[in-house]
């Protein structure tokens, strides 16, 4: 899968194992932000083996700067029937605050289309809250195209 990739000041990498501590804590960050329900206190645990099994559900990048984790982005690879070819869906991408506007964002998207290439995907989608303007803007930026849907979740039965 993707090998690290330098920038100056730090590293885009796979996750590993000792990574999900802090992981989980940037997915709390990013729940906060998002003005969603925050996560599970055992996070870090439940994520293991979705992440790290023999075959994965979904991958991690990392933003490793001088060994503090400042940004990640999950994906997964997905299956639309319409065009019966698999694509990614990246799940998260956040990062910090304080890094914000240093070009990580950007250079995590790149790794996940590559990712994404990797995997034989036809495209990579995401969704975004409406009211996050600086994310759509920074999408935008990066080429994507919106489609406007309505999310719907329903809890399994």
């Amino acid at each position: 899968m993707l090998n690290d990739t330098a920038r100056p000041g730090g590293v885009i990498r796979p996750a590993t194992a000792a990574d999900l501590p802090a992981i989980a804590r940037l997915c709390a960050a990013h729940a906060a932000f998002e003005r969603a329900e925050p996560v599970p206190a055992d996070l870090a645990t439940r994520l293991e083996p979705v992440l790290f099994s023999a075959h994965p559900r979904a991958w991690c990048l990392v933003v490793d700067r001088d060994g503090e984790l400042i940004g990640y982005a999950t994906y997964s690879r997905e299956f639309s029937t319409w065009q019966a070819a698999d694509y990614v869906h990246l799940d998260c991408l956040f990062v910090t605050e304080p890094h914000r506007g240093e070009g990580w964002g950007r250079a995590l998207l790149t790794a996940v289309q590559d990712a994404a290439a990797e995997l034989g995907a036809a495209q990579l989608q995401w969704q975004t809250p409406d009211w996050n303007t600086d994310a759509i803007r920074f999408y935008h930026r990066a080429g994507a195209q919106a489609r406007p849907k309505v999310r719907f979740s329903l809890a399994p039965a």
